[in-house]
């Protein structure tokens, strides 16, 4: 018969397999059931251009797209997104060809420290796909993504002349 477990015992650190397509490249990995999908990008994959902001889905620093649509991967379970199709910042342009949102940015000034802005470039991309009409709708678009630097006039001028407004 086993001893039951005490309080100072080790935890058995419980993994679970999971295949994820991140920037075009399958992963087979296995991970903690509690892991983010934050947490497997950045520590699991050393994707570090995904930022870590709040940690509670209210800054967009973590922004990715799942499916070409953008997400916190912060609040993302990361066991949940089995099979899933995933782009992060590294998975955008290059570095001989940007994407036409981070010339953009470039363009207007739109990144100041440059910390918000992967989530930033995403969360544009994702709003680009709905085609914005207005200045109001990049506005609003953009809302879940916050810049401590203020640079809000640029980020907007700079979708706005990707969006062709």
């Amino acid at each position: 018969m086993s001893s039951p477990i005490q309080a100072n015992d080790p935890i058995p650190q419980q993994r679970i397999a999971l295949s994820i397509t991140i920037n075009g490249m399958r992963h087979d990995l296995e991970i903690a059931p509690t892991a983010s999908l934050l947490d497997v990008i950045r520590d699991e994959l050393g994707l570090t251009g995904t930022k870590k902001g709040c940690d509670m889905g209210g800054c967009g620093a973590c922004t990715v797209l799942v499916a070409g649509r953008h997400i916190a991967s912060c609040l993302a379970l990361a066991a949940s997104f089995g099979g899933a199709v995933v782009t992060t910042i590294e998975g955008v342009g290059t570095a001989d060809r940007l994407h036409p949102l981070q010339a953009a940015f470039i363009r207007h000034d739109a990144l100041q420290c440059g910390y918000c802005t992967p989530g930033q470039i995403l969360s544009g991309i994702a709003l680009l796909s709905e085609s914005p009409q207005s200045i109001d709708d990049i506005r609003e678009g953009m809302s879940g993504n916050l810049c401590r630097c203020g640079a809000y006039p640029n980020i907007v001028a700079a979708i706005a002349e990707v969006a062709g407004l």
